[in-house]
């Protein structure tokens, strides 16, 4: 990382994602939100906006999880906050991935407008989290045909045997 130093009044800009357990329960995942806001607020940086983007699928299995509830944070402040920000998520047993960019690097501190509503971190509450169905290989490589449901009765037109053409009868 660059040890650039920043004029006084103005900042980087990052914006990390971190995914949590799927599992995690509501309290678990406020707790760490809090924490990171104060890391943010003690190495003085600002915190400009907080989303929840909710339990998703992940590209791939982390620590035997198909799923990870992402988590997005945009502050200002300079590398003591990204570092400080990062070993808080390190820490944390509910936090499967995470990272970091500069999204800019000279930015006015004043100049950003802060929303109070968009910086709040949202009490996770999530429905039960249902298996996922473990297909076979033969199944993921295409080798079964996949299940399909029924059709109801009297939904479909019946389709004639074969093609008549224009003027013949059947049985002629």
């Amino acid at each position: 990382m660059s040890r650039m130093v920043t004029a006084p009044g103005r900042a980087r800009e990052y914006e990390t994602i971190y995914i949590l357990r799927p599992d995690i329960d509501g309290e678990a995942a406020e707790k760490l939100g809090l924490r990171v806001q104060e890391v943010v607020l003690k190495e003085k940086g600002t915190l400009t906006k907080v989303e929840l983007w909710g339990r998703r699928r992940l590209a791939y299995d982390i620590a035997k999880h198909k799923r990870g509830v992402y988590v997005y944070l945009k502050y200002l402040g300079d590398g003591r906050v990204v570092s400080e920000v990062e070993r808080s998520l390190r820490l944390s047993d509910g936090v499967l991935k995470y990272q970091t960019v500069l999204t800019a690097n000279d930015v006015e501190v004043a100049a950003v407008a802060v929303n109070a509503e968009e910086v709040k971190f949202e009490r996770v509450e999530l429905p039960p989290l249902e298996e996922d169905r473990e297909d076979s290989r033969e199944r993921q490589l295409g080798l079964i045909e996949p299940e399909r449901a029924p059709r109801p009765e009297g939904d479909y037109v019946e389709e004639p045997e074969g093609e008549l053409e224009l003027g013949e009868e059947e049985g002629a």
